[in-house]
């Protein structure tokens, strides 16, 4: 399985060739060493043959490949020879290798003079290729050498495929022996790991190879090499169909198979892996010794791993290939063994898979007999809370009944709940739509009520809440039913920012729930309820009945009583109580829990989106990334994937990949279709931000006019965010030479009297986090006025330093600074302030922000300072004599790695930084030397240097 000529990169032997070459030099006490180098084919071992004999022929030794065949004992010595004849044949006047004599201890002994001579005054590499197939003379020889017999300084490196080496394998005794010396080492070459897979089909495949094309290649390949890098080459140039020369390869050898071994493998591969002895047994009808003896031939070749759990195909490819050449009457039979004897085993009192079996049943063509195995599989994995693997199987028990089964209409009722529970909002709704339209559909309360649910989840609020109305004015609406949906509307009004309506549905669902309620509308209800009192009323006994709802849920231990409170609990903590340290610990200790319960699509990736935006604003920008791409590596749908987009958009508008943020920002208003104020107006703000660092002032503007138009909602803290926005917006519009709107400032500056009137009833945490906000927007309307004053700016500063959030904080001192400078007054104050927003800016990583905050600097001469170094900001005019004093020692050593040729990646193991770090960095130097490439960086570090 090896091809010379176009090997793939060499991954995951590094160590292994370093230990071998060290063994091979590393002679015993006869001056020999030995490395054997056993494997299953296309592991590898020819590869690390030729890479050993590259590396030492470099360093002193003479060099002898050969290869055995499998001829038998037809032509003695026939590898040593052949080497011998490679290496002589290029030697003038040379009477050419040895002739085999009658007398055996002759023949050795002459053929070690030849390889004496060979070698000359180097050490001797003898390299024999498939050992397995070496002849009796070329074993005898092996011995008497590596004893020190031949007097030859020799180290021998040899490949034997694992598989021949079974039953009475006349090599297996020499190997025995040769392990008792001390210079001989056998090395086991092992499939690679799946992170070593994936690193070889990426550096075939490269772009062509998603991450999940990567994991099949290796759950195809078993991490056999050889088979990895034929698929990865057929990922890279588009084929879909398995190449000829691993059909042939893998057919072949099965063809070298007892007929009993052959049915065997056969047998495994269209089984569910792993298959029981016993299951086995039923379908491959032979007598128990002849079984036994088939499936250890089996193994021994390598086709077959054995486990306490039972069989399994080492390479799951085998199965794709088996399967074309068995006809499908064949096929059907094979699937139909199978189901008999599970049944057989579970007639035995062994249990029933009913996963298997269903699969079995299905694919023998008895869907009526693989009916009840699907149903019982799909509640048996709902109550491991297993949604995913359910809604499969609810999905498969539809595929197998007729539009007119009396069953279906139960089974689409669990199909689409299922889907809504794994995160498929969509697809639930289509499910109900076809309930909806069956002669024995449920009630209409049950309709409505399930409807709004799967609407909210998929982000559409205005609607599902159109449908919560309708359940609850239902004629066939029960008191339980009215309970869950008043508790289900309390949370939806949470999320559209309407906390009083929330409160008053809350206390509804409360007193419905005393009377015949859930536990998770108590839960939900209850949530919903200290939401509210928290962000309105009195907040500690708010966040205690949160805290209660929390209690009730872990009780319960159901995902979504788990969910619905972990979420309001890290929602109120991060956001309008501002304790986001605990808030971010609770989001993540949810996420965990939640992950175990099988909701890992749904409500773990909404409490990890908490967690990063609260990362987000304690300025951890770097971790909050991180955060933020596990929730996305679990492909969120709905108003899930909407959470998660937000909060990467944010990020992304702060470390300046503007574009990347408008494309997160474009998919959110694709999902939102009837979103709550809780996503439109973070949506809008955000578009309203991105746009102003772009400099399209007009749809800045237009951005944030929406939100007050687009939205009805009693959340201060978002209608603050907003107002600072569009009110910025204007800002940065006048300073640019860009007109102003002054009936866009009059409703922005109503909004901020609403805000002002509102204050005194909100909790005292949102009364500080408005207080902030309201010093913003009195500033910027400053800024538009063109009054430079600092106060409000030191103000808002001050606000923000108390809170702990360093964003605003940093741009509230930059504006300060700024308009002391403009003013002429308090120098040493405005540069201080310079300073510490610069020192907060660099550190988070904000590049935008940060290249605003050198501008300003340089446009009034300020020495900003970064970390210990300092940092001499040129007034503007001839620049000076070293073009690398602006940096900081840190980025000289960045630079200088740059202009190396290092990634990012190399930098940061050598300087002992994070990857991010290093980017930032780059950054740094690109704005400093004003420079867009790294060519360009590099040439002006050269120059200089």
């Amino acid at each position: 399985m090896v091809r010379v000529g176009d090997d793939g990169p060499l991954v995951g032997r590094t160590g292994t060739l370093a230990a071998v070459q060290s063994d091979l030099r590393n002679v015993g006490p006869g001056g020999t060493a030995a490395v054997f180098v056993t494997g299953e084919s296309g592991v590898g071992k020819s590869r690390l043959l030729r890479e050993t004999a590259d590396a030492l022929r470099g360093t002193g030794f003479a060099v002898l490949s050969g290869t055995c065949l499998d001829i038998g004992d037809a032509s003695p010595l026939h590898p040593v020879l052949q080497a011998l004849r490679q290496f002589q044949s290029g030697q003038a006047g040379h009477s050419g290798p040895a002739v085999a004599a009658a007398d055996p201890g002759a023949l050795l002994e002459r053929v070690s003079q030849d390889l004496r001579d060979a070698a000359g005054d180097r050490r001797l590499l003898l390299v024999l290729d498939d050992l397995q197939w070496a002849d009796r003379s070329t074993r005898q020889l092996l011995l008497y050498l590596l004893a020190g017999l031949g007097d030859v300084k020799l180290s021998v490196l040899a490949a034997v495929r694992a598989e021949a080496l079974h039953g009475a394998h006349p090599l297996r005794r020499v190997l025995a022996e040769l392990r008792r010396l001390r210079s001989v080492r056998v090395v086991e070459l092992a499939p690679l790991d799946r992170e070593q897979t994936v690193e070889l089909v990426t550096a075939i495949a490269g772009e062509q190879a998603e991450p999940e094309d990567a994991d099949r290649v290796y759950k195809r390949s078993g991490g056999n090499p050889f088979v990895a890098e034929e698929l990865a080459r057929d990922l890279r140039d588009g084929r879909v169909e398995l190449s000829d020369t691993l059909r042939e390869i893998f057919l072949a050898r099965v063809d070298e198979l007892s007929p009993t071994a052959h049915a065997v493998v056969h047998a495994l591969a269209a089984g569910v892996e792993p298959v029981d002895h016993a299951v086995l047994a039923g379908v491959v009808r032979v007598p128990e010794p002849d079984l036994l003896e088939a499936v250890r031939a089996a193994v021994a070749l390598r086709w077959v791993a054995s486990d306490r759990d039972g069989y399994r195909l080492r390479h799951r490819l085998v199965s794709e290939i088996l399967e074309a050449e068995v006809l499908p009457a064949e096929h059907s039979a094979l699937h139909r063994r199978y189901a008999e004897a599970l049944e057989a085993l579970e007639a035995a009192g062994a249990g029933t898979d009913h996963a298997r079996l269903a699969h079995h049943w299905q694919k023998a063509g008895e869907p009526a007999r693989a009916l009840p195995s699907v149903v019982a599989a799909a509640r048996g994995a709902e109550q491991l809370y297993g949604f995913t693997e359910a809604h499969r199987y609810w999905t498969l028990a539809l595929d197998l009944t007729t539009e007119d089964a009396p069953e279906r209409t139960e089974l689409l009722a669990h199909a689409a709940e299922s889907a809504h529970q794994c995160g498929e909002h969509l697809r639930a709704l289509s499910r109900l739509e076809e309930l909806a339209g069956r002669p024995d559909a449920p009630g209409q309360c049950d309709l409505h009520l399930r409807r709004a649910r799967y609407l909210a989840a998929a982000g559409r609020s205005a609607t599902a809440e159109v449908e919560y109305e309708r359940a609850l004015s239902a004629p066939d609406c029960t008191p339980r039913q009215r309970a869950s949906a008043a508790a289900y509307l309390a949370e939806l009004l949470l999320h559209l920012g309407r906390y009083a309506d929330a409160g008053a549905r809350a206390r509804e669902a409360l007193d419905l729930a005393e009377a015949g309620g859930s536990t998770s509308d108590l839960v939900r209800a209850s949530a919903a309820l200290g939401f509210s009192s928290a962000f309105r009323e009195d907040t500690d006994a708010g966040l205690s009945v949160v805290r209660h709802a929390v209690e009730i849920a872990e009780r319960s231990g159901r995902p979504d009583d788990l969910g619905v409170a972990y979420l309001h609990l890290a929602e109120l903590l991060t956001g309008p109580l501002n304790n986001i340290e605990e808030g971010v610990l609770v989001a993540r200790r949810g996420a965990e829990r939640l992950a175990k319960l099988g909701v890992g699509r749904s409500y773990q990736t909404r409490l990890l989106a908490i967690a990063g935006n609260g990362l987000f604003r304690v300025g951890q920008w770097t971790e909050a990334e991180a955060v933020i791409e596990t929730g996305m590596g679990h492909r969120p749908s709905g108003a899930d994937a909407v959470e998660l987009l937000l909060a990467r958009c944010r990020l992304l508008v702060g470390f300046g990949d503007l574009d990347a943020a408008q494309n997160d920002l474009d998919a959110v208003a694709t999902v939102l279709a009837g979103g709550g104020a809780r996503h439109v107006l973070p949506m809008l703000t955000l578009r309203s931000g991105l746009a102003m660092w772009q400099g399209r002032h007009a749809d800045a503007r237009a951005a944030a006019q929406r939100g007050l138009t687009e939205t009805r909602s009693d959340d201060l803290v978002l209608l603050g965010v907003l107002a600072w926005h569009g009110l910025r917006a204007e800002a940065e519009a006048h300073v640019a030479g860009a007109p102003t709107d002054p009936a866009a400032i009059r409703r922005l500056s109503m909004v901020v009297e609403r805000i002002k009137a509102g204050f005194a009833d909100a909790g005292p945490k949102v009364r500080s986090i408005l207080d902030g906000y309201l010093n913003l927007c009195a500033a910027e309307l400053n800024r538009i006025g063109d009054r430079h004053d600092p106060e409000p700016w030191a103000r808002a500063a001050q606000v923000w330093d108390r809170m702990q959030q360093p964003y605003p904080l940093a741009y509230a001192r930059l504006r300060q600074g700024e308009a002391a400078l403009q003013r002429r007054v308090k120098r040493p104050a405005a540069v201080t302030a310079l300073r510490e927003a610069y020192g907060i800016a660099t550190t988070m990583g904000a590049r935008p922000f940060t290249a605003e905050i050198v501008s300003i600097a340089r446009k009034f001469r300020v020495t900003l300072a970064d970390d210990a170094d300092t940092v001499q900001m040129p007034a503007p005019g001839p620049e000076p004599d070293d073009e690398l004093g602006v940096l900081t020692q840190r980025e000289r050593e960045v630079l200088a790695a740059v202009a190396e040729g290092l990634t990012n990646r190399e930098i940061g193991e050598r300087l002992f930084i994070s990857e991010r770090t290093v980017g930032v960095h780059v950054g740094h130097i690109f704005d400093k030397l004003q420079v867009r490439t790294r060519v360009q960086a590099s040439r002006v570090y050269l120059t200089a240097a």
